[in-house]
Order: structure tokens, then C-alpha cells, then sequence
């Protein structure tokens, strides 16, 4: 009587929705960290490179 009152386990479907669940977090990590990228690392560079090449005289290197 008791194992009557058991719900049966979800098979039909099953791997079509732990896959819909991983990639969607995949896409969500991988944009977030695309977006940490360009700001935490890209756009100092991007900044870095124009204040040297600001005021950067190569014949005075030279």
C-alpha cells in the first residue's frame, strides 16, 4: 500500500531538460563573463595605450 502512494520518477524528457537548463546557464556565465572582460580588462588596456600614445614622440625615443 505504501509504495502505491509513490509518484513515479520523470523519465520522457528528462535529458531534453537538464540540457535546456545547462545551456542556458552557459549562455548567461559566458555573457557575464564577455561583459567582465571588456570592463575589467580591455577597456583599461584601450586607455592605457591612448594616454602613452598621447604624448609619445618617437624621435625622442629615437
Amino acid at each position: 500500500m505504501a509504495s502505491s502512494a509513490l509518484t513515479k520518477p520523470q523519465m520522457h524528457g528528462l535529458l531534453a531538460k537538464c540540457l535546456w537548463f545547462h545551456i542556458a546557464g552557459a549562455f548567461f556565465v559566458s555573457l557575464g563573463v564577455a561583459a567582465f572582460y571588456k570592463f575589467a580588462v580591455a577597456k583599461p588596456r584601450k586607455k592605457a595605450y591612448t594616454d602613452f600614445y598621447r604624448n609619445y614622440d618617437s624621435m625622442k625615443n629615437f
